[in-house]
């Protein structure tokens, strides 16, 4: 029986907390929230930070904390955000990685994110890329679009399998100016996949969430979910916070018989 990897993203960079109290935005509000998404199922956690003004930010002092607080915590693999907001510079991005997280995503290919440009040239996949190599760090391949599979196959076919010999992907479906979170998105993205993919994983944004959760686990795939990508648990009925997306999530993959992974059982699946 094949088991289900279930990410929850729980902050993301996008929605103010004063949109959204609930929004897990200080230090303790993210261990707590890691703390109840790991008891609800969840076996990893993608994750930005925020400043004392509820602000993104990858200033390296919080990175290191946050994973230090994450990983005292949780069993959780702490997986940190190296897009952090489409406004931070490149080598900003770079030195994520310095925070020694046991995962991070790696974006292959630039998009527009609604108004703004979420960049991701060549050469910084690239830099990045060998730089997780070279520290041990687990690369999800983030894929917002079709092309981003082709990018995502040049960096395996230059450089070589990740740390750990694993690939995995996560496809993010339902940004303005990517692939649409639609079941035939997620198919053509699916089919696209290069044999060296291990694993993938997917997401939809907004109304597109449970569409693609319910595709995902249909087609042998994984899951993310949390605010980042999603603030309303059902038309018109805000989340009350993360835990709730990752139960849900939890029952649909065990009604599938799919059941969840163990944090234990995550890592040997990305090669950690």
């Amino acid at each position: 029986m094949k088991r289900t990897l279930i990410t929850v993203a729980p902050t993301g960079a996008e929605v103010p907390k004063a949109d959204c109290p609930q929004l897990p935005t200080t230090l303790d509000e993210l261990v707590a929230e890691a703390k109840a998404c790991e008891a609800a199922g969840a076996a990893m956690i993608h994750v930005h930070v925020r400043d004392d003004r509820h602000r993104p930010t990858l200033d390296p002092g919080r990175l290191r904390e946050t994973v230090s607080a994450l990983r005292e915590n949780t069993a959780m693999i702490v997986q940190l955000s190296t897009g952090g907001s489409v406004h931070d510079p490149l080598d900003a991005r770079l030195d994520v990685l310095r925070a020694a997280p046991d995962a991070c995503s790696l974006t292959c290919g630039t998009v527009n994110f609604g108004d703004d440009v979420f960049s991701n040239p060549w050469p910084f996949m690239a830099e990045l890329y060998r730089r997780t190599q070279f520290a041990g760090v687990v690369p999800e391949f983030e894929l917002f679009d079709l092309g981003q599979v082709t990018a995502m196959t040049r960096l395996l076919e230059e450089f070589g399998p990740p740390a750990g010999g694993k690939v995995h992907c996560d496809f993010v479906l339902g940004v303005p100016g990517g692939l649409p979170a639609t079941v035939p998105a997620l198919v053509a993205g699916v089919q696209a996949l290069p044999p060296a993919v291990t694993s993938w994983s997917a997401t939809g944004i907004g109304r597109g969430h449970l569409p693609v959760l319910a595709a995902s686990l249909a087609m042998g795939g994984h899951l993310r979910v949390g605010m980042e990508d999603n603030l309303f648990f059902a038309p018109r009925r805000p989340v009350t916070g993360n835990a709730e997306l990752v139960a849900r999530a939890a029952s649909l993959a065990n009604q599938l018989q799919r059941p969840v992974m163990s944090p234990a059982e995550a890592r040997e699946l990305l090669g950690l």
